[in-house]
């Protein structure tokens, strides 16, 4: 046969010896518990393979098993429903980066009832937040029993986790809270199958995963840490990211999230560039409002009642100078809220 584009008909030898390695690699691979190559092998083999996506800004990427821990009634699940609609709806929250499209998201809510859910995103009216039809919130059904053949309520609500995922086909799973997929994770010997499970739940199903956790009671003058997360190290030594809610000192109705531990990006968002919000409900969606950046160390400070005073003046000050509520709560670094609850008892 002739050769009409004058490329080889034959391997080389070279070629051939380095076919056959890769075949009988490959062939190993399959039957041991590692992937071996070289590292030149792992970057060529990667570099087809997309960069993770943000899902929200540089704190949780795409794929990754990501962790959201604060003290009990901050505000964790307002936070982690807001995110699971922005996906679900393709749009970025305030101030960060969305990158892709709108995904289906599952929310395994162990926390809320129906009718508490329902409760925070109606309004005066009965106006219900129109949730679209890529977000899905599943609710533990307490009539239903455990069948035969699971090791415990733990293991078969991981299993049923897995099949509504698989059913539903979403990519996007957000599981609120993690105590309920194991009721012991103080100890390495229970936190570290649950960290195990998730993670192989998500590489066997390409998912991103966002558990959230609760720290135990801590010193608020004291910055949030890692070792803040309520359990065993094995919990954010086995996470790829996490990241916590702060309660301010200045202000009950102000928020800042810190990044805790990242890998696909570098630390922005640690002590000294936290991000502020304020919890709000203009109308039918308890969400986080983007307020500014700022320094942890704002929040940790115990205001005297001297301090407090004074931003009591700087409040009325500001009003009289024209200010609205929304700039005053802004040049002070305060709610909104609280900014009309002093103007009005000022009056």
């Amino acid at each position: 046969m002739q050769n009409t584009n004058n490329t080889p008909l034959r391997m080389s030898v070279q070629e051939f010896e380095q076919s056959v390695n890769q075949m009988l690699a490959d062939a190993e691979n399959e039957n041991n518990a590692f992937i071996t190559r070289t590292g030149a092998e792992w970057l060529e083999h990667e570099s087809s393979r997309p960069t993770p996506k943000k899902l929200f800004g540089e704190i949780w990427h795409q794929n990754e098993l990501c962790i959201l821990f604060s003290d009990t009634n901050v505000g964790k699940s307002i936070l982690a429903v807001q995110i699971g609609d922005s996906i679900a709806r393709g749009e970025a929250i305030a101030p960060f980066t969305f990158e892709g499209e709108a995904q289906k998201v599952i929310y395994f809510d162990f926390e809320l009832s129906g009718k508490q859910f329902e409760t925070r995103y109606v309004d005066g009216a009965k106006q219900r937040y129109n949730f679209g039809g890529n977000f899905l919130r599943a609710e533990l059904n307490h009539e239903h029993m455990v069948p035969e053949g699971f090791d415990g309520f733990e293991d078969y609500i991981c299993y049923c986790i897995e099949h509504e995922v698989i059913r539903r086909g979403a990519q996007i799973v957000i599981i609120d809270n993690i105590t309920y997929l194991r009721s012991e994770t103080e100890k390495a010997k229970d936190a570290l199958p649950l960290m195990k499970q998730l993670k192989a739940l998500k590489s066997k199903h390409n998912l991103s995963i966002l558990a959230l956790a609760h720290t135990p009671k801590r010193d608020r003058s004291q910055p949030i840490s890692r070792n803040d997360l309520q359990g065993s190290k094995m919990l954010i030594n086995f996470c790829d990211s996490a990241f916590s809610i702060g309660e301010s000192t200045k202000d009950p109705f102000i928020r800042y999230l810190k990044q805790i531990k990242q890998r696909n990006t570098e630390e922005l968002y640690g002590a000294h560039n936290v991000i502020q919000y304020q919890i709000v409900k203009p109308g039918n969606f308890l969400h986080y409002d983007f307020m500014s950046f700022g320094y942890e160390g704002e929040h940790l400070r115990q205001r005297t009642d001297e301090s407090q005073k004074q931003t009591e003046d700087e409040i009325v000050d500001l009003r009289k100078q024209g200010l609205t509520v929304r700039q005053i709560g802004e040049q002070l670094g305060i709610s909104f809220s609280k900014a009309a609850r002093v103007l009005r008892d000022k009056a």
